[in-house]
């Protein structure tokens, strides 16, 4: 099992945060986050958000250190990259 983090780069509510991702699948990165203890909540669309104080545990847990580009390239050859989805303005009527 390998999953990836890359630097608490990220600003949000008061923090710094990194994303953690799977290059092969969304089962192995929530039994990754399972084990850490991170809440489901945490995850969004295709990672998890970490915040920065968690980063080392993550480490620790067996992540690999990567950075933000590479965490996007990753997801993307792995076919897991899910991006934020455009809305479409109603037609009025």
């Amino acid at each position: 099992m390998t999953v990836y983090i890359d630097p608490p780069d990220w600003p949000g509510h008061g923090r710094m945060w990194s994303h953690l991702v799977s290059d092969v699948s969304y089962a192995e990165l929530h039994a990754f986050a399972d084990g850490m203890g991170v809440q489901r909540r945490a995850f969004e669309r295709d990672h998890y958000d970490i915040p920065s104080h968690r980063y080392p545990d993550a480490v620790r847990a067996g992540a690999v250190e990567v950075s933000s580009r590479e965490v996007v390239r990753l997801l993307t050859r792995a076919g897991l990259r899910r991006r934020k989805g455009r809305t479409v303005p109603r037609a009025p009527g």
